[in-house]
């Protein structure tokens, strides 16, 4: 990175098999292609890639070894996750893209209207891991207790709530992450006038390791 700053959130060291990191720009800073598949979303501000600009809800997928670099004329944050890539026979690997997150149309999480998740990346056997975000309308909480073999790691964007990590409960508001690793039993409610929303990672579409 050059006239940028990372705050990492998850990664290997940590037990995680991703690495999750914040990245703030100043003007005129800029971030080196990875060796890694990366998938950036933009917090703040407007991003650069090839020419093309990406701004406040847009994202980009660069697959393993992809050349392009992001830089910042101005001032600007972005979420970023990085995974080596888990090939699956027989099917290829993606390609780069971009995308904006208010083009894709909202589902209701188990048809409930107050929970809206809205996928980010194909759903697709290339992919080995998924982005979605949620919005939940205050007081709107995930139906159960989850547990299951995928690991998550979530970055709220906006609004507040209450996590149920384990046996523990976490208050949780705008610009808080979260690791959760496999296995942990995981819920959460919306608190709050205004709805409480983040974005969230899991592993996907491949056997546990």
């Amino acid at each position: 990175m050059q006239k940028a700053a990372a705050i990492v959130h998850a990664g290997p060291a940590l037990g995680a098999r991703f690495t999750q990191y914040t990245v703030e720009f100043e003007a005129g800073g800029s971030l080196a292609p990875a060796q890694t598949q990366r998938f950036v979303y933009v917090l703040e501000g407007e991003l650069e890639i090839d020419g093309a600009s990406l701004a406040l809800g847009d994202y980009a997928y660069f697959p393993s070894n992809h050349y392009a670099s992001l830089s910042a004329k101005n001032a600007a944050r972005a979420a970023i996750v990085e995974k080596p890539y888990q090939e699956l026979s027989g099917i290829p690997a993606p390609a780069h893209f971009t995308g904006r997150e208010s083009d894709i149309a909202p589902a209701p999480l188990n048809g409930d209207q107050a929970l809206e998740v809205r996928s980010l990346l194909p759903d697709n056997l290339s992919f080995d891991f998924a982005v979605n975000t949620m919005t939940y309308l205050p007081g709107a909480t995930l139906p159960m207790v989850e547990i299951h073999i995928m690991e998550h790691g979530l970055f709220m964007l906006a609004g507040g709530g209450i996590y149920r990590l384990g046996d523990q409960w976490y208050p949780v508001a705008e610009g808080d992450f979260i690791w959760m690793a496999p296995y942990c039993p995981q819920w959460f409610g919306a608190l709050g006038k205004t709805p409480a929303k983040y974005l969230i990672y899991k592993d996907w579409n491949r056997g546990p390791q």
